[in-house]
Formats: C-alpha cells, sequence, structure tokens
C-alpha cells in the first residue's frame, strides 16, 4: 500500500503545473453550479410552503409547468447556444415533472354503451389562453439537433403521440397524450350562439379520431384538453379517421368499415347521450374517408375512398378494380340522393371541404401510375353532372406527387387551401377564378384551417387579411396570408410576392390534420 501511495504521490508530481489551474477551475464551477441549486430549491421550497397555505392543491409540478410555458414562447430562430440551453431545461422540467408527479388514479366510469369517462390525468394545461385551433400531434421528439444555420430542427425519433390546442400567436395552449396516433380533429359547433344561459356557456367537445383501421375515438374538453369519454366501434367494425356533427351539435356522424362484406357504414353517435350508437347508414361505397355536412343541415356529403382494406391492416386490396364516389345522403333516412364517380377509377375521393354556398371542394389521392397526370383538386355542387376540376398551370398535376392531404376553404374571401406532404407544399387558390395563386414549400406539411388573427368569444372576429395556417411534420405553424394586391390584380404582382409566409416552431411533429375552433 505504501510502494502504491508513492506512486500516485510520484505521479502527481510529474503532472505539468499548467493542468492544476484547470483543475481549480472546475472545482470552483462545480461549487458555484452545486450552490446555485441549492440556492435554487431553497427558494422553491419556500415559496412552495408559503403557497400550499393559500392554495391546498399546488404542487411542485406546476414550477415545471411554468418553466415549459416560458420556453416554448422562444423563437426558433434563435442562435445555436440558446437552443441547446433551451433543450437542457426542457430536459430538466421534464424530470422534474417526472420526479415530483403524484400518482394519479385514472377515476373513470363504463357505460353500457361502451364509452369511458375519464380524469385527466394525461392531460398537461400549459397557458390560460383560448384555444384557436386543434391539431393531432405524430411525436413528441426527446432529442432536438441543430441544423446548419444554427436553427432549432426536430428529430422525431419517440412514440408520443397527442393533440393539442393552439392559441392565436401559434403557441400550445394544452396537450394530451393518445394511446395511438389520431387523424381527424373535429370540434362540436355551436347551435345558439347568441344565447348566454349556462348550458350555453359550457365547452364543447372536440372528437379526435383514431388513424384507420382504428377501433377507438375519444371526445376531448376544447378549453383543456380533458379526455371526457372514449368510445369503443361496435362489433365488426373499425373506424376510418373522420367524422362530423350535424349543425346543433347534437349528433356526431362517423366514417366505419364493415369488417366482414368490408361495405362503408356510416354510424350515428347521441352527443346529449355520451356518445351512444344509436343507428347506422350504408356509406353507398367502399372505404368512406372524410364526410361533411351541407350547409343546409339535412345533407351528408361523402367522400368514398374506393379502396377496400382488411380490420387489422393499412393494404389497400382493390387498387385495379376500385369504384371511388362522391356521395350524398339524407342524414335522417340514409337513403342516397347523389353520387358522382370522377373521371378515373383510381382518382379515390379523400378529403373535403364545404364552401358556405354549398360547393364541395374534393382533395383527390391518386392510386395508378406515377406518370398519369389527373387533376387532384375538384369542386362539385349538387345538382352538377360532374366534377369541375380547378386550374393547374401548364396542367402540372405532378407538383402534388399524386396526394392531397387537407382541403381548407375560405368562403368569405372565396379562397381555398390544399396541402401535399409527399409534394411538400401548400398550394393557395383563387375560387372566383379557379385559379392557382401559387404555391409554398413547406416539407411535410398537412393541417389546414382559415387564418384569424383573434380568437375571441366573438365568434364574427376575423383577420383584415385573407390567410390559413398550415401545420407540417417538422413543428411549423405557418401562416400563410394572401398579399392584398395579389388578390386584387394577381398579375402585377411578382409570382414570389403574392403569399406571405410567417412560421412558428415548436418541438413536436404535427399530424394529418388541424381544425379551428
Amino acid at each position: 500500500m505504501h510502494s502504491l501511495n508513492t506512486k500516485i504521490a510520484s505521479h502527481s508530481q510529474q503532472q505539468p503545473q499548467e493542468n492544476q489551474p484547470n483543475s481549480e477551475l472546475f472545482v470552483t464551477s462545480a461549487l458555484t453550479m452545486l450552490s446555485a441549486f441549492m440556492g435554487t430549491a431553497a427558494l422553491v421550497s419556500i415559496h412552495h410552503r408559503y403557497r400550499k397555505q393559500r392554495h391546498p392543491d399546488a404542487s411542485l409540478q406546476d414550477y415545471a409547468v411554468g418553466m415549459r410555458s416560458q420556453l416554448q414562447s422562444l423563437s426558433s430562430t434563435l442562435k445555436r447556444e440558446l437552443v441547446q440551453f433551451r433543450h437542457a431545461c426542457q430536459q430538466a422540467t421534464t424530470a422534474w415533472q417526472q420526479a415530483y408527479r403524484l400518482p394519479i388514479e385514472d377515476k373513470q366510469h363504463t357505460y353500457t354503451n361502451g364509452a369511458t369517462e375519464f380524469s385527466a390525468a394525461h392531460t398537461t394545461t400549459v397557458l390560460p389562453r383560448t384555444v384557436c385551433w386543434v391539431s393531432g400531434v405524430a411525436s413528441m421528439p426527446k432529442n432536438i439537433g441543430l441544423a446548419n444555420d444554427g436553427s432549432a430542427e426536430a428529430c422525431h425519433n419517440g412514440n408520443d403521440f397527442g393533440v393539442v390546442g393552439i392559441d392565436a400567436d401559434r403557441q400550445i395552449v394544452w396537450q394530451t397524450t393518445m394511446p395511438e396516433r389520431v387523424h381527424d380533429i373535429v370540434v362540436q359547433p355551436i347551435f345558439d350562439r347568441k344565447s348566454t344561459s349556462a348550458n350555453h356557456k359550457k365547452n364543447r367537445d372536440v372528437v379526435v379520431m383514431g388513424r384507420r383501421p382504428s377501433e377507438k375515438f375519444w371526445v376531448l374538453d376544447t378549453a383543456n384538453g380533458q379526455v371526457k369519454f372514449a368510445i369503443k366501434a361496435s362489433s365488426n367494425r373499425h373506424f376510418y379517421g373522420h367524422a362530423c356533427y350535424i349543425l346543433d351539435g347534437k349528433l356526431l356522424y362517423v366514417t366505419e368499415n364493415d369488417t366482414i362484406s368490408l361495405d362503408g357504414k356510416i354510424g350515428i353517435y347521441d352527443a346529449d347521450d355520451n356518445y351512444k350508437k344509436i343507428a347506422e347508414f350504408d356509406s353507398h361505397g367502399i372505404g368512406p374517408h372524410e364526410l361533411i355536412m351541407h350547409p343546409d343541415g339535412e345533407t351528408l356529403v361523402i367522400a368514398n375512398g374506393g379502396i377496400k382494406t382488411e380490420q387489422a391492416s393499412r393494404e389497400e386490396l382493390n387498387l385495379d378494380s376500385m369504384r371511388p364516389s362522391l356521395v350524398y345522403l339524407n342524414r335522417h333516412t340514409g337513403a342516397l340522393l347523389e353520387q358522382i364517380m370522377p373521371e378515373h377509377n383510381q382518382m379515390s375521393v379523400r378529403h373535403l371541404a364545404m364552401h358556405n354556398d354549398g360547393t364541395v371542394m374534393i382533395g383527390i389521392q391518386f392510386q395508378g401510375e406515377k406518370h398519369i397526370n389527373v387533376p387532384l383538386v375538384l369542386t362539385h355542387k349538387r345538382g352538377d353532372a360532374d366534377f369541375k376540376a380547378l386550374i393547374m398551370p401548364n396542367n402540372q398535376w405532378q407538383r402534388f406527387h399524386q396526394y392531397i392531404a387537407s382541403v381548407a376553404v375560405d368562403s368569405g374571401r372565396n379562397l381555398l387551401c390544399v396541402t401535399t406532404p409527399i409534394g411538400g407544399c401548400a398550394a393557395l387558390y383563387d375560387l372566383n377564378t379557379h385559379t392557382l395563386i401559387d404555391d409554398v414549400s413547406l416539407p411535410d406539411c398537412a393541417g389546414a384551417a382559415v387564418l384569424y388573427s383573434k380568437c375571441t368569444d366573438n365568434i364574427d372576429s376575423r383577420d383584415e387579411q385573407s390567410g390559413f395556417i398550415v401545420s407540417d411534420g417538422q413543428g411549423q405553424l405557418t401562416a400563410l396570408t394572401v398579399n392584398n394586391l395579389a388578390a386584387a390584380k394577381m398579375n402585377a404582382v411578382e409570382k414570389n410576392e403574392r403569399i406571405l409566409k410567417d412560421s412558428k416552431c415548436h418541438m413536436m411533429s404535427f399530424d394529418n390534420h388541424l381544425q379551428a375552433l
């Protein structure tokens, strides 16, 4: 032992003296960090003790939530060092939340109709702000990389599916985790908008559909994201990812699949009775995807994609013989009113939006050969014998890579927005002329909704500018506003100046659809 100690001492004496200041600096830095941590912990403990006296329900988790909300307000265009600091703080707040979160039992009650009522155990309310949009989230990544320019770049390597509420500043208000990936987001309408009674002041529901094929959908509170119900599909049925309310918000219609016959079905659920399934209609087609309510309040409009899929996979079974169609049904009886077929049997009718004048906006997913050029954005109005295609410069529909993910319409300004994650762009159309205003490069964009500058209880509040909000898989919420001069006289404005683009980035991957409240 004496010999070993002698060797260690001898080795230490042989170290260059210039290394000694580095060791002292390291020790000093460590002591400073330890002192700062202990001081912060002491201050938080003292503050929390007095806080508990006034608010018995207060918890240490609240401090982590507050830090996270402040970190989310930082811009994605920060310098590299500040982005790294933000990431370190995010990791610290997450660890703190997990360490101090008390176990919460999921208080649940199962109804005879298969609905389950949940507590808010998996919901984090971040900011006391009004929600303007709701979106699905495909991934809340655990790592943040940096692009060459020093900007934040999310690495989507997690499986944290969820739903988020977004405010007027495009910041996250609440986020709710989901057990599986979700697809459409459906917001319950306000029927009596002028009423001030207690019944009409209650928070509206937002229905979150599982990604097809799914056997569940969830009902959340729009204000705070709390899960109210989880609805399971009936026997031999699975959901196809979309739903719509009737105009008074009392009934919900859902696209479904008969897993035995593979025929399309429309399930009807009573929102006033815990979303109990009360009836079912034929969709008069195969693979119904999105459905919307006609402004007349009596007619369902259904996009029958025409593609057969089995119960437990997304495998497409009949691409050569598929029969897509747009269908109008009587919402009371399920009677077929009209059915229109596209020009090519592999033009899968997938996504819809409704203009206030009753014109249906249609996004196509083409299942044919890559070299075939077919129109991907169509319109139809009841009584028309066929679809009308929007105009694409030089008929270059290949720009959209045969896939339209979302369709959003601004009826007041006659504007249409379509997105394509495969083509990596969002395109805005002038519906007065059916012509393209411009397309904007947005990699992996999918969700689209009308952009409002204000989100208040006054539902008539609108943005003075024309535009849309578009979400993407890289965490961006991008406002696309139309240059007012371009709207008045498009030829007088350079193509690249017709649409103004403003993006805000979040550390998550937004999913297929985004809906405005």
